[in-house]
């Protein structure tokens, strides 16, 4: 999840069930000043306590106004021929100080459809990196590596299963986090699409039993890592939070129900990414079949995978999921996807209610406004009238014309524009609250939900909103890194002080209560209280009842 897609924009988002070719986008946004305003003059240098010594060997990474970075650290081999597909191995070791001074290789994947709209690319400013099989890279920014044990926050990235990665948006860098919470930020990149989700366990070979989760149990690799050498680098081992937005949500929910990631990390935060199950094992298959008949590899001839050129790979898969039967409207269908393998991932992973594997792990759960943002690369949709936007939302979001009265009703005076874009917007919302409801009945651990709402009017006039990613810049304190979507007003910096805050407080204690916010109550049996992040955040229960049960 990262981006609108499904005709202008490739790549991102949970990749598919967006507005089509109504929508130029939606990942996160920036601009790279880097420090706050008026931070005055910067130092950057390579002291030896820049150097850390691993488990695999020493990495030299550099201090910046005293925080310890170090980028492009691997945390397995590559994954590259004879390797592709198959569970990740430790790092090779390695003799003297390898250099972590940048970011490693990303997973091969599409070409960035969102670089086709200006205004999409000039929000989200990203960085697409350099492709190579060689990426299962993490990244560390710490407030210092000795003195204490300091928590630790992974950031996982989104994109859906199939693109993205550690580096993508300016948003993602962890300095700033972690000079405020004194925390370690660890950044992770991991395989993507074919590479990472290929189901071939139907295929005779045992090496390839758990091929379908491949991505995702390299995540489980990254954080086996940390617990292994985090104290190197000032983090406490036993005080993990797992994060990730959209897609990077989606593989948060994913963790908290495998048996190898258990007891690896203790808090969790689901920024837009709510999802309650994983892939279908026909689907699953089915898609792997069509990838092998692209390349022209006969099931017994598995073999010939390891020498398919990357690009190749990625051209094959992509054919292959635009050729697999499309959800109905209103439903996410992220095409590549972790799959139930009896394994890796033993049975559903919140379709049958909250994880027990996880019971005890809090957690954070929220949406934003305006994930799809029509206008934002198409000013054209500003004003859009009442029977298109009403004929728009039925379309692509399955909306009803109860449920449209119900989201109008709710807000009178707002433009359609707007109203299309939180009725389609509930896709998102409605697994949110759902999952946080879940949790809540578990009983063993809090969760506690919110709705980010803020538009910084500054920008494009107002037609920004609170888009699919708008909320990292806030809550990694990154206003200033993200001038493109933020502003960097003095509002903007306020709502990221309260907000970055609350994000510090979870990764402490388990609760995101500070004395900057209103109190926050965790959802309950009883009550569904939601912190609405904007210029003046408010708790509100239950704010959008009425039109979720519209959508039903």
């Amino acid at each position: 999840m990262g981006e609108a897609r499904d005709g202008v924009a490739r790549r991102g988002l949970l990749t598919a069930g967006a507005l089509g070719g109504l929508m130029a986008a939606a990942p996160a946004a920036q601009a790279k000043p880097g420090g706050s305003a008026g931070a005055g003059t910067q130092h950057l240098s390579t002291p030896p306590s820049a150097i850390v010594e691993t488990r695999s060997g020493k990495v030299r990474g550099c201090v910046r106004q005293g925080v310890h970075t170090f980028k492009g650290i691997p945390y397995g081999r590559t994954t590259a021929g004879a390797a592709r597909f198959l569970p990740a191995e430790a790092p090779a070791p390695w003799k003297g100080v390898r250099s972590a001074l940048s970011y490693g290789p990303c997973c091969p994947q599409v070409v960035r459809g969102g670089w086709q709209s200006d205004e999409t690319a000039f929000i989200y400013d990203w960085d697409d990196g350099y492709p190579g099989e060689d990426c299962l890279r993490l990244n560390i920014w710490s407030g210092g590596v000795t003195g204490k044990a300091r928590p630790v926050m992974v950031w996982i990235h989104g994109g859906g299963y199939e693109t993205g990665s550690s580096q993508e948006l300016p948003a993602y860098d962890g300095e700033r986090l972690a000079r405020k919470g004194d925390l370690v930020f660890v950044s992770v990149n991991h395989r993507l699409g074919a590479f990472g989700f290929l189901d071939l366990s139907s295929s005779g070979d045992s090496r390839y039993a758990m091929s379908g989760n491949a991505g995702q149990l390299d995540l489980v690799v990254a954080l086996q890592w940390v617990r292994d050498n985090i104290a190197a680098f000032g983090g406490d081992p036993s005080n993990v939070t797992i994060f990730g937005q959209s897609g990077g949500g989606a593989k948060v929910s994913t963790l908290m129900a495998m048996p190898s990631a258990r007891g690896l990390f203790h808090k969790a935060i689901v920024e837009s990414g709510s999802l309650l199950d994983v892939g279908d094992t026909g689907y699953t298959k089915r898609l792997a079949e069509a990838v092998l008949k692209n390349l022209d590899i006969a099931p017994g001839e598995l073999g010939k995978l390891a020498s398919v050129p990357p690009m190749a790979l990625v051209a094959a898969a992509e054919k292959a999921k635009n050729a697999m039967p499309k959800p109905p409207p209103g439903k996410i269908n992220l095409g590549w996807a972790p799959v139930v393998d009896g394994t890796a991932i033993p049975g559903p992973t919140w379709a049958n209610g909250a994880p027990a594997l996880s019971a005890n792990v809090p957690m954070i759960i929220g949406t934003n406004l305006n994930e799809f943002s029509p206008s934002l690369g198409n000013t054209t949709l500003e004003d859009i009238d009442e029977d298109r936007a009403k004929a728009t939302a039925r379309s692509f979001g399955g909306a009803s014309p109860a449920a449209w009265a119900a989201f109008r009703s709710a807000d009178p005076k707002a433009k359609p524009v707007e109203i299309l874009s939180r009725v389609v917007s509930a896709q998102f919302r409605v697994p949110a609250v759902v999952q946080a409801q879940t949790k809540a009945r578990q009983g063993a651990a809090s969760a506690y939900l919110y709705r980010f709402d803020y538009n910084p009017k500054t920008v494009l006039h107002g037609r920004v909103r609170a888009f699919h990613c708008a909320e990292m810049a806030y809550a990694f304190d990154n206003v200033d890194r993200c001038l493109n979507a933020t502003g960097g007003t003095a509002e903007a910096r306020a709502l990221s002080a309260r907000m970055s805050d609350a994000w510090i407080a979870f990764a402490r204690t388990g609760n995101p209560n500070h004395k900057g916010l209103p109190h926050w109550p965790a959802v309950s049996t009883a009550a569904i209280p939601n912190m609405l992040f904007d210029a003046v955040c408010t708790v509100k229960d239950d704010p959008d009842r009425a039109q979720r049960a519209a959508l039903a």
